[in-house]
């Protein structure tokens, strides 16, 4: 009974203490559950980061990750959100092994301390209660005894009075004997309340009193183990997750150990190849000799004048528009053939105001430069058979559109070959479906397969071109015109080498390309010939337009400008700043205000 001996004065402290007791408990959960908050918070933001830096699904970001280091890269941001999967493992475990464990605990604890310390208030109100019946036992007696003993010395008084009459002493002599009467019934009572109040007092002292302080010490106890226990499970969960983050950072020393400097070297190498074949030496030119020169294949190429250079295809320099012409003396009349044809001609200013077809027939016949003839795709994104990319990339991107395509007949195929089973269920069991109802879907599907596989005849044909197994570009279908068929061949050979022009499109230039060798100084001289294009009204820049392309000029919003020549339904005008500069801009970035009275308006 040590615990009862050392408390059994300290009830109130008692008390106080086990609520101590409680809070501390209170507070422990509080700090677990902002442990879980944090940890929450923290897999929140890791997932975050890993999602951000995650490439893009058909981008040009996703094509990039084919590199070991950005393969490593990806891996540790796939590593980065398992990670962050532990540590919501953390806070799922922490808040159902101690977080509600321990909130249900102290509901139990607050009931039990609650009952244990109602306990004791009631035995210690009963033994008050005793003890106050037996000072009122007490105090009864004393005043019978007191009230006995005065009856007693008035009787003796009246005895030895000869004055007083017997029947008053014998009055006296029964009151004294009713007080000694009285006084001991009130001793016995009080010696029988004493009796009970003593038995009382031990019962309570030594039995019920320890048994509760006994209880409240074992809840006190189980609380403490308890506290101890969570913090142990405390540090178990995040030890239960250590392997897991471990093999998380394995995984991504192991991707970083993957990471291969040479390949990826390599890959930017057959990535990046054009598969020209470098220039040959240039040849010497004698300027000592008379005799005319002639623009050479490599003098085209590489210029080597002292200050006087032919201008090349593709040059960016303002003020210089297309090859051996003389600036603004040069038009370019372009000539739609088909849905995605185009044909791209120089032709003087008088040829320029002549009938579309009257132009056309003439420069058929005349054998004029053509600087472009190849199919386009609409909205300025490049031909449809990449041949304005190298040879080794043009190759690789139509394999990737036949892949594409394959792909994309497959996936039409498996939706045909479904339908079709459905169809099948349809025909067997009515009661599921109308089997006529497919037959229209069945139907697109099929029209959708043959034009997909058209698709892939196409691309295979250009595949095939660029890799050597079929002949020139002009014997194929998609390029014959009976118009086009009637040039020689260094026209066509002139065609495949795709230029700029006013519409945006380009391809590389290439060092071996062949140009007819007309004579510069006839053709010049009809230009020189040429008097400007006349105005046909004014133009206000709706938008800024940098002129970068040959053959098209810059202009700033809000500028005034002169229309030469009106939008031919290609989408370009042509306007004139002053003498030296005009050019082509598009027709959605100005207004035109066209003058009626104009000739040609």
């Amino acid at each position: 009974f040590f615990f009862f001996n050392s408390l059994q004065d300290q009830f109130d402290n008692l008390e106080k203490h086990t609520q101590w007791g409680i809070d501390v408990l209170e507070k422990y959960i509080k700090f677990v559950k902002e442990r879980t908050e944090i940890e929450l918070s923290y897999a929140k933001q890791l997932r975050n980061l890993s999602k951000k830096y995650q490439p893009k699904k058909n981008s040009k970001e996703e094509e990039e990750y084919r590199y070991t280091s950005t393969r490593a890269f990806l891996a540790t941001l796939n590593e980065m959100n398992d990670y962050a999967g532990q540590h919501e493992v953390i806070s799922e475990n922490m808040t159902s092994l101690i977080t509600a464990e321990l909130t249900r605990y102290v509901q139990e604890l607050k009931q039990e301390r609650k009952s244990h310390f109602h306990d004791g208030r009631k035995a210690q109100q009963h033994i008050e209660t005793c003890w106050k019946q037996l000072e009122a036992s007490k105090r009864r007696f004393e005043r019978d005894c007191k009230e006995a003993d005065r009856a007693q010395q008035y009787f003796e008084k009246m005895d030895a009075d000869i004055n007083v009459t017997k029947a008053d002493v014998e009055k006296a002599r029964q009151q004294a004997q009713l007080r000694h009467q009285m006084a001991e019934d009130s001793k016995a009572e009080y010696s029988s309340t004493l009796q009970k109040f003593n038995s009382e007092q031990h019962e309570h002292y030594y039995t019920h009193i320890p048994n509760i302080f006994q209880k409240i010490q074992e809840m006190e106890e189980r609380r403490i183990v308890r506290i101890g226990e969570s913090m142990k499970t405390f540090a178990e969960v995040d030890r239960q997750v250590i392997p897991i983050i471990g093999k998380c950072l394995d995984e991504i020393t192991k991707a970083a150990e993957s990471v291969d400097h040479k390949n990826d070297s390599q890959m930017v190498i057959e990535a990046f190849k054009s598969g020209f074949e470098p220039p040959g030496d240039v040849d010497f030119e004698d300027f000592t000799q008379p005799m005319k020169r002639t623009v050479s294949e490599s003098s085209l190429s590489n210029s080597r004048g002292d200050g006087k250079s032919e201008p090349k295809f593709g040059s960016k320099s303002k003020g210089k528009l297309w090859p051996f012409i003389k600036k603004n003396k040069v038009l370019i009349c372009k000539f739609e053939l088909g849905a995605s044809m185009c044909l791209s001609i120089t032709c003087s200013p008088k040829q320029q105001k002549e009938p579309l077809s009257h132009r056309f027939n003439e420069f058929m016949t005349s054998k004029p430069k053509i600087h472009c003839f190849r199919s386009l795709k609409r909205g300025g994104a490049g031909p449809e058979d990449f041949s304005n990319l190298p040879p080794e990339q043009r190759r690789k991107k139509l394999q990737q559109k036949v892949d594409e395509l394959n792909r994309d007949i497959q996936k039409e195929m498996d939706s045909r070959d479904a339908l079709t089973k459905m169809k099948d269920v349809y025909i067997k069991n009515p009661q599921m479906g109308d089997a006529a109802s497919v037959d229209h879907r069945l139907a697109e599907l099929g029209q959708n397969i043959e034009k997909l596989r058209l698709e892939v005849q196409k691309f295979e044909g250009w595949l095939a071109e660029v890799e050597g197994r079929l002949p020139a570009r002009s014997e194929q279908p998609r390029r014959q015109s009976g118009v086009y068929e009637a040039q020689n061949a260094s026209g066509v050979n002139s065609c495949a080498q795709d230029r700029e022009s006013p519409d945006g499109s380009y391809t590389e230039e290439q060092s071996q390309e062949t140009e007819m060798k007309v004579p510069a100084t006839d053709f010049d001289d009809e230009f020189d010939d040429e008097e400007p294009l006349p105005t046909i009204g004014t133009c206000k820049a709706l938008y800024t337009f940098e002129g970068q392309n040959e053959g098209t000029i810059s202009v700033a919003e809000g500028e005034m400008l002169y229309v030469i020549e009106e939008d031919k339904g290609d989408g370009w005008t042509r306007i004139r700043r002053n003498e030296d500069e005009e050019g082509y801009v598009p027709t959605s970035y100005v207004e035109v205000y066209l003058d009626k009275n104009a000739k040609g308006a």
